[in-house]
């Protein structure tokens, strides 16, 4: 199991993520791709990672821009493995 991070640890990692935020228990990033095949190839790339590491982003499309949403649905919130895949996606 996965700890919660507390919103000094939170914060510390979101300096080292430039584009993510906080939302909540959750941490996102929205991207804007060039086209709609661009955006699949994106969310394609992040299944992989997500697969490798057995932890898995919410992912909303909306035709070429992306939101991806890191939270620990198990925890309830925010841990290392939600900050250990935003850095990779």
């Amino acid at each position: 199991m996965a700890e919660l991070l507390n919103d000094s640890a939170i914060a510390a990692a979101l300096a080292d993520l430039p584009g993510w935020e906080r939302e909540g228990d959750a941490i996102v990033r929205t991207a804007k791709l060039p086209s709609f095949p661009a955006a699949i190839t994106v969310v394609d790339r992040v299944a992989e990672i997500a697969e490798s590491r057995d932890h898995h982003p919410d992912v909303d499309i909306r035709w070429r821009t992306l939101t991806f949403r890191c939270s620990t649905h198990s925890e309830g919130g925010i841990t290392e493995k939600d900050t250990a895949l935003a850095a990779s996606i």
